[in-house]
């Protein structure tokens, strides 16, 4: 980053230019100790034991040579442009995306770090995580599942490097995107960008300015950026219209390329994981609101000043929602959210899909694009590699379900604490935290 694009950021800003948000060392000693309060009343180990880190760290050494040996067994995509999409302050890339137009069908491809390379069920690390079940995200810290050595090296589809994925293939109907073919398939790429959300959305507005953001690559890049942006767009759009609840309608173009891409592959990783192959797997099931509590939901958004849902008989809430939110002003935005929340039965993981994703309006959906932070994830690779079910998959499940609820507990009473101290949870958690001396 240049220092011209630093000043510009500042003067806008952005979490970029702003820095860390300073703290003196009784402040920062105020957080550690409730931190370590939180973890205890919700059993969330801060710290690996010795023996995971020393294997995690034997799997990073002599990597080249590993990948290397690997790639005859393997489809050799490091031809292909394939690029990440992330945060700025993102510690680990275990996603990236590619994609191609062709006569008679749109291609694309969603390629996962692949994990159970390095965590299978034999290894201390793979006991850890099971423990762990995600990692834990608080507002300035984070608790990872993976040890970091493992996750932000060999199992970090960083630019420039090759790198082992196991990759989702989708062939698209341009018009109905509907899947014509899906092939899931170990292989090797190699990301030609890590590009930031920031530059992501330059590149829309500006293809033009390519090579100041990227090195190599920068016009095929900001094509294919444009192209998987019409197509998230046009995913969006169905989604809806489809009937998925879409409670946060103006997330920038970026995130909507990288939601609707992970939530295409996600979908389509189930769908053969059920119909194809006819294998359990922990699918996410969402049950759906009694009437009463959609009713309850959508005469407190009717209440709110400056809202009304549309009319015509909305036939489903969800859409009714949808469409709320699209004209609601912009104060309006978070109590329809919560609104909708407070009636929303928890998600929870199960090894048998029926009931389906009520949200999402999805019959089937399970989760694969992170198991660098999901348990849930880490199982369902190991079960599409190797058609192989954990014994214990319906207390893998439990485990993953309860541990998520106990991860959104802690972030809840954390953030509290810190609005109690007087520091701002989302500053903290866009910025980071520098302790200054208070000398």
């Amino acid at each position: 980053m240049t220092a011209n694009e630093e000043d510009e950021q500042a003067a806008a800003g952005t979490p970029e230019g702003q820095g860390p948000v300073e703290i003196d060392e009784e402040l920062a000693r105020h957080l550690e100790n409730k931190r370590e309060e939180l973890f205890e009343k919700f059993e969330i180990p801060d710290g690996f034991p010795p023996e995971v880190l020393e294997e995690a760290k034997a799997r990073t050494e002599d990597v080249g040579s590993e990948i290397e040996a690997e790639i005859d067994e393997r489809r050799d995509l490091r031809e292909m442009t394939t690029w990440t999409t992330d945060p700025i302050d993102a510690q680990d890339f275990d996603d990236a995306i590619s994609i191609e137009h062709r006569d008679d069908e749109i291609v694309l491809w969603v390629h996962i770090a692949d994990v159970t390379h390095y965590v299978n069920p034999d290894t201390a690390m793979w006991s850890s995580a099971v423990e762990r079940a995600n990692t834990v995200y608080l507002p300035g810290y984070t608790v990872h599942m993976l040890p970091p050595i493992l996750a932000e090296t060999v199992c970090s589809l960083v630019p420039n490097e090759d790198r082992l994925a196991h990759t989702v293939e989708m062939h698209l109907d341009p018009e109905t995107l509907s899947y014509e073919n899906i092939e899931i398939y170990k292989s090797v790429i190699r990301s030609d960008a890590r590009l930031t959300y920031t530059e992501a959305e330059r590149l829309l507005d500006e293809p033009e300015t390519a090579e100041d953001v990227l090195e190599d690559q920068s016009v095929d890049l900001a094509e294919k950026t444009q192209a998987i942006w019409e197509l998230a767009d046009q995913m969006h759009e169905q989604r809806k219209a489809d009937g998925s609840l879409v409670l946060n309608p103006r997330r920038d173009r970026a995130h909507t390329i990288i939601e609707e891409c992970m939530l295409k592959a996600n979908k389509a990783v189930t769908h053969v994981l059920m119909w194809d192959r006819g294998v359990e797997a922990m699918y996410r099931v969402h049950p759906q609101p009694s009437p009463e509590e959609w009713n309850e939901a959508l005469q407190e958004i009717q209440d709110l000043g400056g809202v009304s849902i549309p009319g015509g008989g909305w036939d489903d809430p969800r859409q009714a929602v949808n469409a709320t939110l699209e004209d609601a002003p912009e104060r309006q935005l978070d109590k329809i959210q919560w609104a909708v929340m407070k009636v929303m039965p928890r998600a929870k993981y199960m090894n048998d899909p029926f009931g389906g994703h009520h949200a999402l309006n999805f019959e089937i959906y399970g989760h694969f694009t992170s198991p660098i932070r999901r348990l849930s994830d880490l199982i369902n690779h190991w079960i599409v590699h190797t058609n192989d079910v954990p014994e214990d998959l319906v207390a893998l499940c439990d485990r993953a379900s309860d541990k998520q609820k106990d991860a959104e507990q802690c972030e809840r009473e954390y953030k509290k604490f810190l609005e109690e101290v007087g520091l701002d949870p989302a500053a903290v958690n866009n910025r980071g935290i520098e302790v200054i001396d208070s000398d």
